[in-house]
C-alpha cells in the first residue's frame, strides 16, 4: 500500500470538472485508490464521492492506493495534480462570471448603500442584460414512482436501459451545446455523463435493487441521498454541484417511469422564467424565442446554469431569496441581470427607463458583434490593435471569424499536458502550421513553452520547490532543457514558412535569460533557413519591467501578462482564496510598470502589447490605452465588445484618466474614478 499527501491548487478546489479528470486518471488503474480529506474518505473512481469531500483551493488530501499497479497510480494521480487537473493556473475567462458593462465600458453596478424600493426583490447578478415581460413559474412535470419489484434481473435490465439512453440524450445536448456556445459549456454535460457511469452511485442502487426495490425507486433514493450530501458542504460552488446530481438523477427517474426528453410547457408568448432553481438541462434546453431571461430563487453566479446563461446571451439573476416564488404568473416585471434586480409591477417610468437601458444595451452589443471585423481606432484616430488570447487549433478558427486582429497569445502548453512524453517536434510543427494559416496572414504570437514548478510534466525531472511561483518555472525551466525549448523553437520556425508566426519567451527576469533565448532562435533560423521572426518577451516579473529601457534596445515586443505582474508586484497569490479580490491589476504599482515598460519601448521603436486578463477588463481599457498599449489580446468572446470599447474614446481624454489613475493610491481608488453608471 502507498500513500501521499497534496494540496489541491485549483482556484475552486475539486469542483466538477477537475474532479472528472482526478476520477478518469484512476479508473486506468486496477489498484483500489482511497481519498481522504479530514475524517472523510472517498472512492478515487467516483465523480460523486470525490465532490462530496468538498476539497477547497489549499487543502491536503492524503492518497491510498493499493493494488498491483499502486505505483503506478499513486505516480499519475500526483502528476495530475501537478499538472492543475485540466486546468490553467489562470482563471478561465470563459467561465468567469463577466463584466456586466456594456460595450462603451461604463459598468452597471448597484451603489452599495442604495435603498432599494418595496417592490425589488434584490439577487445575484448572473448573466448581463435587461428583460421586460411577464413572468412564469417552471414547474417540473412530476413523476410518479412504480414501486413494483419485478426481480432483480428485470429491474437491473430497466436501469441499464434508462442509462443508456440518458447517456445518448447527453452526447446529443454536449455537440449542440459545442455548436451553439463553446466546448467549455459544453464540457457540463460530460460530467453529467461521468455521473451516469459513477461506480459508487451505480453500486448503491444495484444494493438496493438485490433487497427489493423497484429499480425507480433505488435510483430515486440513492440519487436524492448523494444530492443532499453534496448540498450540505460548506463551499458554495461545490454545493451547487448537487444541482447537476438532481438533473442527471430526474432524467433518468423520467426514462424508468416511460417518459422521454423532457418537455416544459410554456405559454406561446415570451416570458421571463421564475423558478425555485434550475438545472443544467433546463438551462440548456430553454427556447430563446419565448425566453427572454430567467431569475431564480437559489443558485449562484458559479452555477453550470448561470455559466450557460452567459454562454447563451441570456439575461440571469439567481439567488433571489423565495419571495419570487410567491409572485403570481403573468405578473409584469423587470429583470436586470446586470444589478441582479427583479422589479415587481414596474410603473410606466421604470418600464420606460429599463425599456431605455435594453436599447443602449443590445444596440451597443449588435454594434459591437455587426463591427467586429473593423479595426479598433478611437474617436481621434488612434488604432490600438486588438487580437486573440487562444489554447489550440479550434480558439484560432473562432478567432479569425471574431475579429481578431491576430493572435497575441498561443498557449503551447496544451500540446505537452496529459501526455507520458514529450510532443515531437512534427506534432507541434503540424499544429503550429495549422493555427497560423487558420489566421488567413494575421499575426500569431506563440509563446514557448510556460510550465514548472507549480505544474510539472512527468517526463521532466523537477525537485520539489517550497516556493514554485518562484522557482524553476519558464524560461528557466526550458533554459536548464535546452533539447525541449530547441524542438519547440524549431518547429515554430518551421511553421513560419506558413504564415507570420511570432515567438515570445516567458518569465524573463534578467537579461542573460533574453540573450540565451534569442541566440538559440538566431541558431535553429541559420540550420533551418528559416525565415526572420519578431522574437520578444513577456513582462510579468518586475525586474523586466524595471530593466525595460534595457531590455527594448533588443528585443523586438514586450507583452505585459498582467496576471503574474500583479501578482508578483503586490505578492499575493491571486489564486489564494482570501486575496484574489485584493490582487488587482488596477493597482496603481501595477500600472506604474505598465507605463514604464510602454514608455521604455516606445523610446526604442518598440510596440506592446497586454494579454492578461486586465486587457478585457472595461474599466482597465481606457487606462491601457492611455497609457500608451498598442495591443490588447483577449478571449474571443471579448473580442467585439473591447473593440467597440475603444472606438467610444478618444485619446486625449483616455491620457488623462490614466494620468489620474498612477496618481491613486489604491486599486479601490483606480475603480472608484472609473464610470460606474449604465450609459
Amino acid at each position: 500500500m502507498k500513500e501521499q499527501d497534496l494540496t489541491i491548487h485549483n482556484p475552486t478546489g475539486l469542483h466538477a470538472r477537475p474532479a472528472k479528470v482526478f476520477v478518469n486518471t484512476a479508473k486506468q488503474y486496477k489498484s483500489d485508490i482511497r481519498v481522504q480529506h479530514g475524517s472523510k474518505k472517498a472512492n478515487a473512481k467516483s465523480l460523486i464521492s470525490m465532490l462530496t469531500l468538498g476539497v477547497e483551493c489549499g487543502s491536503e488530501i492524503r492518497l491510498i492506493v493499493d493494488g498491483a499497479d499502486e505505483e503506478e497510480a499513486l505516480a499519475a494521480l500526483v502528476t495530475a495534480v501537478a499538472d492543475g487537473l485540466g486546468e490553467d493556473h489562470h482563471a478561465p475567462e470563459e467561465t468567469a462570471v463577466p463584466s456586466t458593462a456594456p460595450a462603451n465600458g461604463q459598468q452597471a453596478v448597484p451603489s452599495p448603500t442604495a435603498v432599494l424600493p418595496a417592490n425589488v426583490i434584490k439577487g445575484i447578478p448572473a448573466a448581463p442584460g435587461i428583460a421586460i415581460g411577464p413572468i412564469y413559474h417552471l414547474q417540473h412535470e412530476e413523476i410518479t414512482i412504480d414501486e413494483t419489484f419485478r426481480g432483480a434481473s428485470v429491474e437491473e435490465e430497466a436501469l441499464q436501459k434508462a442509462l443508456d439512453r440518458a447517456r445518448g440524450q447527453l452526447v446529443t445536448l454536449h455537440k449542440q451545446m459545442v455548436q451553439s456556445t463553446s466546448a467549455s459549456e459544453a464540457a457540463i454535460f460530460e460530467v453529467h455523463q461521468e455521473i451516469l457511469e459513477d461506480p459508487d452511485l451505480l453500486d448503491a442502487v444495484l444494493e438496493r435493487i438485490h433487497k427489493q426495490q423497484s429499480a425507480a425507486r433505488a435510483w430515486q433514493v440513492t440519487i436524492d441521498a448523494r444530492a443532499k450530501a453534496m448540498a450540505a458542504l460548506n463551499d458554495p460552488l461545490l454545493a451547487g454541484r448537487a444541482a447537476d446530481i438532481q438533473d442527471v438523477g430526474y432524467r433518468v427517474l423520467r426514462l424508468l417511469m416511460g417518459g422521454d426528453e423532457q418537455q416544459v410547457s410554456l405559454p406561446d408568448h415570451p416570458i421571463i422564467l421564475v423558478a425555485a432553481d434550475l438545472s443544467p438541462s433546463d438551462t440548456a434546453s430553454l427556447d430563446r424565442g419565448k425566453i427572454l431571461g430567467f431569475c431564480t430563487a437559489a443558485g449562484g453566479p458559479t452555477a453550470h446554469s448561470a455559466i450557460i446563461a452567459r454562454a447563451l446571451s441570456l439575461p440571469a439573476v439567481v439567488s433571489a431569496g423565495t419571495a419570487v416564488l410567491d409572485i403570481a404568473n403573468l405578473t409584469p416585471v423587470i429583470l436586470n441581470g446586470s444589478d441582479g434586480t427583479l422589479t415587481i409591477n414596474p410603473d410606466a417610468a421604470a418600464v420606460a427607463q429599463a425599456q431605455a437601458q435594453q436599447q443602449s444595451w443590445q444596440a451597443a452589443m449588435s454594434r459591437a458583434a455587426a463591427t467586429a471585423g473593423e479595426p479598433a481606432i478611437t474617436q481621434d484616430d488612434h488604432r490600438v490593435e486588438v487580437v486573440a488570447n487562444i489554447g489550440g487549433l479550434k480558439d484560432a478558427q473562432k478567432a479569425a471569424t471574431a475579429g481578431a486582429e491576430g493572435v497575441g497569445l498561443l498557449r503551447t502548453e496544451f500540446l505537452f499536458l496529459e501526455r507520458t512524453e514529450a510532443p515531437t517536434e512534427l506534432e507541434q510543427f503540424e499544429v503550429y502550421r495549422d493555427v497560423v494559416q487558420a489566421l488567413n496572414g494575421q499575426p500569431v504570437i506563440v509563446r514557448t513553452l510556460d510550465i514548472g514548478g507549480d505544474k510539472p510534466l512527468p517526463y521532466i525531472s523537477v525537485p520539489p520547490e517550497a516556493n514554485p511561483f518562484l522557482g524553476e518555472r519558464g524560461i528557466r525551466l526550458c533554459l536548464n532543457r535546452p533539447e525541449l525549448l530547441r524542438q519547440q523553437l524549431r518547429a515554430i520556425l518551421r511553421a513560419a514558412a506558413f504564415g507570420p508566426l511570432r515567438i515570445m519567451f516567458p518569465m524573463v527576469a534578467d537579461l542573460s535569460e533574453w540573450r540565451a533565448a534569442r541566440a538559440m532562435v538566431a541558431e535553429i533560423q541559420a540550420e533551418l533557413g528559416a525565415p526572420d521572426v519578431e522574437v520578444g518577451i513577456m513582462i510579468e516579473v518586475p525586474s523586466a519591467a524595471l530593466m525595460a529601457d534595457v531590455f527594448a534596445q533588443e528585443v523586438d515586443f514586450f507583452s505585459i501578462g498582467t496576471n503574474d505582474l500583479t501578482q508578483y508586484t503586490l505578492a499575493m497569490d491571486r489564486m489564494h482564496p482570501s486575496l484574489a479580490g485584493k490582487s488587482d491589476g488596477l493597482h496603481p504599482a501595477v500600472l506604474r510598470l505598465i507605463a514604464r515598460t510602454v514608455e521604455a519601448a516606445h523610446a526604442h521603436g518598440k510596440w506592446v502589447g497586454v494579454c492578461g486578463e486586465l486587457g478585457a477588463d472595461p474599466q482597465a481599457v481606457p487606462i491601457l490605452v492611455g497609457l500608451g498599449v498598442d495591443e490588447l489580446s483577449v478571449s474571443v468572446p471579448s473580442i467585439p465588445s473591447v473593440k467597440a470599447q475603444i472606438r467610444g474614446l478618444t485619446l486625449t481624454a483616455a491620457q488623462t484618466t490614466a494620468q489620474e489613475a498612477l496618481a491613486c493610491g489604491t486599486a479601490v481608488q483606480v475603480r472608484e474614478m472609473m464610470p460606474t453608471a449604465v450609459s
